[in-house]
């Protein structure tokens, strides 16, 4: 969402006489998966938020709530799609993440690693996330 925006100005910023600072033309690999990461992070914290306001203050218990979307008798391929739309936030934050820890240790900084490790935690992600969303 928040790519789409910056794309929006970006769009915005060819038109208008605004700083070029602001004016991205091509966003590179690492520059949206870092505008992802951080995204998927404030969704993750978020969620956990929402999650535990709502075991406080919502009646019932957690298993009413369960039983309530099985009874909406939901087909197997949308409950899969639901269950990869909450897993992949987690598994990209994630291998994103171990990413990070590497460049900590100074590993993987040249441009061309840069990229490569970029495309494997997309893919890692992905893969991640079916496999989560099929158990």
């Amino acid at each position: 969402m928040a790519a789409l925006l910056l794309r929006h100005l970006g769009r915005h910023c060819l038109r208008a006489h605004v700083n070029s600072q602001l004016c991205l033309r091509n966003w590179s690999l690492p520059m949206t998966m870092s505008v992802g990461h951080r995204g998927t992070g404030i969704a993750l914290s978020g969620g956990v938020y929402l999650f535990g306001l709502s075991a406080l203050l919502l009646p019932g218990n957690f298993e009413s709530y369960l039983m309530f979307v099985k009874s909406l008798c939901l087909g197997p391929a949308v409950i899969h799609t639901a269950k990869f739309v909450l897993a992949f936030p987690l598994m990209y934050h994630a291998w994103n993440g171990i990413r990070h820890l590497m460049w900590d240790l100074g590993k993987g900084l040249a441009i061309p690693q840069v990229q490569q490790s970029g495309v494997a935690v997309l893919v890692l992600a992905v893969l991640c996330s079916v496999g989560l969303a099929a158990m």
